[in-house]
């Protein structure tokens, strides 16, 4: 059981150490030289790093946005967090070892459906499974089951999550990417498709955020990282005024807060630089190294891979999704409380990656008339749920606490209303 757990917590729960393997497992089945398979494992390995140093650049600019953001205009709730739940379940709850072996067992569900169905999708996001596994294994515990049984559980309900939220997502991926290479593994994607519905309703005949035409004087704008700046500098300058210096000055240091907001602006840009420096790394290596697993474990596999890797289709599209997305969750945090939910802070970083992945989406359905309407709808959407968690996780003994990634939310939500129904009947 030792080297089990040496396995599952120390290596598979390193995303970058397992789509390495994967990489290096494909092309020994494409019995390539060893030179290829070492090359072809190492770049994949190094093309995630790259776009994990791009995400945690972008995570440590978010996170300072956030505390000032929160401090301008004077908000208090409940700020989601699954990666606080997975903690207090691990350490408080013991159930480490049930996730731990769930999160396995969903890896292992994944691979058995997409062999035996037509959803042919390998879901390599491994942080993202190891959110399911804790949802699943929680939720999964309050409805009776233990032991074995919960960990197949578990496994059962997120292995299907793995394989149906790529399929489901494919269609409109396909025409982000204009091929069927890759899909989209990441567990916020009903958000994804909610925002897409309601841009294809009200973004017909809007033009793409791709297409907009910068007047001479504006040109620079065409490029990514500078239309980047052009919203994130005045937005985190801005933000940090309204904080006001005594607050803001706490963050900065020695440093004048306005030119603190304005160098973690720009450092925001150049988490951005190198994430999508990542995933061209990345994407130019593990494709050609899936297709050994696509032809001998799951025919016509694909990899479902990380949101990033959508970026470089629509960077507009990225930026538009996040503002909108932030404004939606604003506007949801002083809106359900009204209906006796829980206030729910917005969180910057799910308003960016999952705002931004939105947006793309959106885009491609509706236009940027969808992106703006959609991406204020997709923000309400993405706090409504977690606000719907609240009552049960304060019931389990987390109290003002609840998660992020709608997809994650949803499963725990699945479990409350159907599952937990059907034990009490048999209890």
């Amino acid at each position: 059981m030792s080297i089990l757990n040496f396995i599952i917590e120390s290596i598979l729960t390193q995303a970058a150490i397992t789509i390495g393997l994967i990489a290096f497992i494909g092309l020994l089945l494409q019995r390539k030289q060893f030179g290829e398979v070492m090359s072809g494992s190492f770049k994949t390995m190094l093309g995630f790093m790259v776009l994990s140093a791009g995400s945690a650049i972008i995570v440590s600019s978010l996170t300072y946005f956030g505390e000032i953001f929160t401090e301008a205009f004077g908000m208090q709730g409940i700020v989601p967090s699954i990666e606080a739940i997975n903690g207090q379940a691990m350490n408080e709850l013991g159930l480490g070892n049930q996730i731990a072996l769930t999160f396995l067992a969903i890896f292992i569900f994944n691979i058995l459906i997409a062999r035996i169905t037509r959803w042919k999708y390998i879901f390599l996001t491994g942080q993202a499974i190891l959110w399911m596994a804790t949802m699943t294994t929680i939720f999964g515990s309050a409805a009776g089951f233990s032991g074995i049984t919960l960990i197949l559980f578990g496994g059962l309900v997120g292995g299907i999550f793995a394989v149906a939220m790529p399929a489901i997502a494919q269609p409109i991926v396909r025409k982000i990417t204009g091929s069927n290479d890759i899909a989209l593994g990441h567990f916020c994607t009903v958000g994804y498709l909610f925002g897409a519905g309601v841009s294809k309703i009200v973004g017909k005949g809007s033009k793409s955020t791709e297409d907009i035409k910068f007047p001479k004087g504006l040109s620079f704008l065409s490029d990514t990282y500078l239309s980047v700046a052009f919203v994130m500098v005045p937005l985190y300058i801005i933000t940090a005024a309204f904080a006001g210096a005594d607050f803001a000055s706490q963050l900065s240091g020695d440093t004048n807060f306005i030119v603190h907001a304005f160098l973690e602006a720009v450092q925001f840009v150049v988490g951005v630089y190198v994430l999508l420096s990542g995933v061209r790394l990345l994407l130019a290596e593990i494709v050609p190294a899936f297709r050994g697993i696509a032809l001998k474990v799951v025919p016509n596999a694909k990899p479902a891979l990380d949101c990033p890797v959508l970026f470089p289709y629509a960077p507009n599209a990225v930026t538009a999704g996040f503002v909108t997305t932030t404004i939606g969750t604003v506007i949801a945090m002083f809106i359900l409380p009204m209906f006796g939910l829980a206030m729910i802070l917005p969180g910057m970083l799910t308003n960016f990656f999952a705002g931004g992945t939105a947006g793309i989406f959106m885009n491609a359905v509706g236009g940027r008339r969808g992106v703006l309407i959609g991406g204020i709808a997709h923000g309400i959407f993405i706090t409504l749920l977690p606000a719907l968690l609240v009552p049960y996780f304060n019931d389990l003994g987390f109290i003002n606490a609840t998660a992020t990634d709608v997809d994650t939310v949803t499963a725990g939500l699945l479990i409350q209303w159907l599952v937990d129904p059907i034990m009490n009947i048999f209890n």
